[in-house]
């Protein structure tokens, strides 16, 4: 009997070291895709991450940038915000004396550490402030589903 109470003590164990190392890659890997130098020229707009009881909210400064020249995508681990912000809005060439402003394309990547409802979630660019509302999922892990059984014939 202590003998099987020894290899299960040592199959949690295992289970537990398997997860942190999981979570120690996963860490990483946001690390790396924070960090990665993006495309020549591109740049990454500053962003506000806000948390409330039912939701996330991200907040995403584009002053001069039109909604049909952004691109939102939503996994269930990460929010991807990429586009392009003209340099010469109406289209005309200029020669800069001073450009402290950017310009041409951006990508920001927000990693989700929440199960968020993607059907639910909004997208509005107001202002100049994209703003992306995502809602919590309640976390089922752990919880308990009575299923029914159905009795077969024979």
């Amino acid at each position: 009997m202590k003998a099987v109470r020894a290899i299960g003590l040592e199959r949690i164990e295992l289970e537990r070291l398997r997860f942190q190392v999981g979570q120690l890659f996963a860490t990483l890997q946001e690390a790396a895709e924070e960090f990665a130098p993006a495309a020549p020229g591109a740049w990454s707009p500053p962003v506000d991450l806000c948390e409330s009881e039912d939701a996330v909210m991200v907040h995403v400064e584009l002053p001069g940038v039109e909604a049909e020249q952004i691109e939102v995508t939503l996994t269930s681990a990460q929010l991807r915000i990429r586009g392009e912000k003209k340099c010469t809005p109406d289209g005309r060439p200029f020669s800069h004396l001073c450009s402290e402003r950017r310009c041409g394309h951006f990508s920001r990547v927000v990693w989700l550490h929440w199960p968020v409802s993607m059907r639910e979630s909004v997208a509005e660019l107001r202002r100049g402030v994209l703003t992306v509302w995502l809602p919590k999922q309640t976390d089922r892990r752990g919880a308990e589903f009575r299923l029914p059984i159905k009795v077969g014939e024979e």
